[in-house]
Order: C-alpha cells, then structure tokens, then sequence
C-alpha cells in the first residue's frame, strides 16, 4: 500500500526537525562546503554532526563528495533554497505578528492603570 501524499510530507518534515540539520542546510545554501567548515561554523562534536549529516544524506536533501581526504556536502537541488527561504518569510511574517500584539498589549496596560 502508498504512503498517502500527507504522511510523506509528515516525515519530510520530520527529518527537517533538528537544529543542526537546519543550520547545515541554512549553510550549504552559499555552496558547497567540506566538513571541517561546517564542523567550525556549527560548534558541535563530530560524532554528531556526522549523525545528522547522514540523515540528511539518506533522505536525498544533501549529497557528499569526496575530494581527497576531504568529505565536502552540497545541497541535492535548489528547491531546498528555496524551502529555507520561505521558512524565513514565514518566521518573519509570525513575529512582526507577535511583536504587534505584544505593542498592542502595552498600550492598553498603561491605558488600563
């Protein structure tokens, strides 16, 4: 039996669901890197980073290279770009939200004393 069209989108979803992996994939967007670059940028032991690389490589997001000793990652295809982009603009668009509200909530308390 299919996996109906919103489970797979579920656990797309889901693999996206850990800090280092969005920060790894926030990264790749400027371009290929070699680990020892995303290893300084991320500040996590190596065991995990390569832990989250390779969930991230499994599921086709990102591919690895070898260039030498040099393991180096870049993103699958564009779309995942385009994906973080969007992910920004909705982050941004929920927080101006926020921020007008909570400007709203200080109005009326000092109107309410």
């Amino acid at each position: 039996m299919p996996v109906p069209l919103y489970q797979a989108k579920a656990e797309f979803f889901r693999m996206l669901g850990h800090p280092v992996r969005i920060r790894v994939l926030e990264l790749l967007q400027n371009g290929p890197m070699p680990v020892r670059d995303l290893l300084a940028e991320i500040e996590v032991e190596p065991s995990a980073l390569s832990q989250q690389l390779a969930v991230l490589r499994r599921s086709g997001i990102v591919r690895s290279s070898r260039e030498g000793a040099t393991v180096v990652y870049t993103l699958a295809g564009g779309d995942v770009t385009d994906l973080m982009q969007a992910a920004r603009r909705i982050l941004t668009e929920m927080l101006a939200g926020r921020n007008e509200l909570l400007a709203e909530l200080r109005e009326t308390e000092g109107a309410a004393s």
